[in-house]
């Protein structure tokens, strides 16, 4: 069973423009450390201040896995210190999603 999960940002809305280099720069991590990336997306009209992005596993222990990779990779903890130097993200959910299967 895949698993999805399902990050919602609150963002600073006048610091859209580093979430948006933070969010370029998983582009290449996350695949690297194991993650399958389906994508992150940005506020364009109407709410300002929420971006969304999901990244999908084989199994809950894939995904513990993946983030133990994560924190180990240089890049990655770069960009963690990127968002708690600049404190554009205001806060952020993680809800773990299963596809309904017919």
């Amino acid at each position: 069973m895949t698993l999805t999960v399902f990050i919602r940002y609150q963002l600073d809305p006048f610091r859209r423009h580093l979430f948006e280099a933070y969010a370029q720069r998983w582009l290449t991590i996350i695949p690297k450390c194991g993650g399958d990336l389906l994508g992150y997306w940005m506020p364009h009209e109407g709410t300002d201040n929420i971006a969304f992005g999901l990244i999908s596993f084989q199994s809950l222990s894939d995904y513990e896995s993946y983030r133990a990779r994560l924190k180990a990779d240089s890049e990655g903890v770069a960009n963690f210190d990127f968002a708690q130097e600049h404190k554009f993200i205001l806060s952020e959910e993680r809800t773990f999603l299963r596809q309904v299967q017919g």
